[in-house]
């Protein structure tokens, strides 16, 4: 017999209702026009890895328990003496999640990360790029559950952005508001 395969609460609530409110909001004529979530990129800077290679590593294990799946750790592409640079020296990781793993993580980030986040008021509105992409910045990646508090001997910020189908900011304010993303009033 075959099972059913996993598929994730924000995945079946997305073809279920957002879809169809979407389509209702903008007129959309084809079920292909309709935005939907692309890729989700986690980035994290650490500047602290100049001196010690071992923080880079340990910045990309933690990322690769919040994201689920292992992190790409970066390499500087040209000295800069003023940093105390050199090339090809790590200098932060990244991952970049699609599907299933996208759901997840975007699950996981708006309903329990991002409530965890001291003297919170919401996203930023403000924060989409032109082209239905979202960025917002996370001050301490300790506030993922992943992340044990006690064994984490840093913390360090992130970035994280949505990328969407969207053509235009509004469209894509419309489907991260239908994913209950908290932005600001």
């Amino acid at each position: 017999m075959a099972e059913t395969a996993y598929v994730p609460r924000l995945r079946v609530e997305y073809d279920k209702s957002i879809r169809t409110k979407l389509t209702e909001q903008f007129g959309y004529v084809n079920v292909m026009e309709v935005p939907r979530l692309d890729k989700v990129v986690l980035n994290m800077g650490i500047g602290e890895a100049v001196n010690d290679r071992k923080k880079a590593e340990t910045a990309a294990g933690d990322l690769s328990l919040i994201a689920g799946q292992k992190a790409l750790v970066t390499y500087s592409r040209v000295a800069i003496s003023t940093f105390k640079l050199r090339e090809n020296q790590p200098i932060g990781c990244k991952v970049t999640l699609r599907k299933a793993k996208m759901y997840e993580f975007i699950d996981r980030l708006i309903n329990v990360a991002l409530p965890r986040v001291r003297d919170f008021r919401g996203l930023n509105p403000k924060s989409f790029d032109g082209g239905g992409n979202y960025s917002l910045g996370i001050k301490e990646h300790i506030i993922f559950p992943e992340i044990d508090f006690d064994k984490a001997g840093e913390s360090w910020g992130m970035d994280v952005t949505v990328c969407t189908t969207a053509q235009t900011d509004d469209e894509a304010r419309a489907l991260l508001t239908a994913f209950n993303f908290p932005f600001r009033q």
